[in-house]
């Protein structure tokens, strides 16, 4: 009896073990599936930490405070050519070779600083008052100038003495007297509606010019007519003070057998002068005068 009763405590003991076991199986899953669940949410929490980390930079385009005034020295531009362009080309139009100032505001009173490659100047209807002899000493490109419309009532001889390449020069609707030297390979000069006399422009000034081929000196104040050059194809001398001509104005008065074939239009009409006293005078010319005369 005793002996039995010793079995049955150990099978007793025995099972209560088992079943222990079985439990703990039980909810080892669960715990495990608990750990697993809360690796990946450390995992995917640290992963996520590290992609913000790696993230690339946004590049950041910085802006110029332009009301902030910057020091010369400062300026990353500082020293470059181009700076020297800008001012011009902030109150002007600069396109490639061509500068246009026209109806500048503030008003324009004097010549701008000029790009060192332009080729092409319309500075037109502005308020400039004299054309300075350094005014275009540095642009030797330049090969034609438009100042009409300004206030320029003088221009210093060496303005365009150095300006090589300059065929076309417009100073019309100023208030000049009188004419500077001009270069030598001027093709067209257009100084109409001025205050020009002959005193004010020296005898010989278009005579040396012997690609001149365009000459506008209308509505001034000139009383004789300059010397010309054999280049001419049009000259305006019109609404002047002009009362005189002579067989070698136009012609050679000892050949008569001399033509100006190169002179293609003249117009003297508006000045106190009767062509019909001067017979001989046009004889060389292709065409008569054109206009209407007395």
């Amino acid at each position: 009896m005793d002996m039995r009763m010793l079995i049955f405590s150990v099978l007793i003991v025995l099972w209560t073990f088992c079943a222990a076991a079985q439990n703990e199986r039980k909810v080892e899953p669960r715990n495990r599936i608990q750990a697993r669940g809360l690796r990946l949410t450390l995992q995917t929490a640290a992963n996520n930490t590290f992609m913000e980390v790696k993230k690339p930079k946004k590049k950041v385009i910085e802006v110029p405070d332009y009301e902030t005034p910057v020091d010369d020295d400062q300026s990353p531009a500082a020293g470059k050519d181009a700076d020297a362009d800008l001012p011009t080309c902030l109150l002007c139009v600069c396109l490639t070779g061509s500068v246009y100032c026209e109806e500048v505001s503030p008003e324009m009173t004097t010549v701008p600083a000029l790009p060192k490659e332009t080729t092409y100047l319309y500075a037109r209807f502005n308020k400039i008052t004299k054309i300075g002899s350094k005014d275009f000493a540095d642009i030797a490109t330049l090969k034609r100038i438009d100042l009409t419309g300004n206030i320029i009532s003088e221009i210093e001889d060496g303005a365009f003495s150095k300006l090589d390449q300059l065929e076309e020069l417009t100073l019309a609707e100023n208030r000049l007297i009188k004419l500077p030297m001009l270069p030598s390979k001027l093709t067209s000069l257009n100084a109409n509606h001025n205050l020009l006399k002959t005193k004010g422009i020296k005898a010989t000034i278009f005579k040396k010019l012997n690609k001149l081929a365009y000459l506008y000196l209308g509505d001034n104040e000139l009383e004789a007519i300059p010397q010309l050059p054999e280049s001419l194809h049009v000259v305006h001398l019109h609404n002047n003070n002009i009362t005189t001509l002579t067989d070698e104005t136009f012609c050679k008065g000892n050949d008569t057998h001399y033509i100006r074939y190169n002179m293609l239009e003249v117009r003297l009409d508006g000045n106190p002068l009767i062509l019909a006293q001067h017979p001989n005078s046009f004889i060389c010319l292709r065409s008569l005068p054109i206009g209407h005369y007395k």
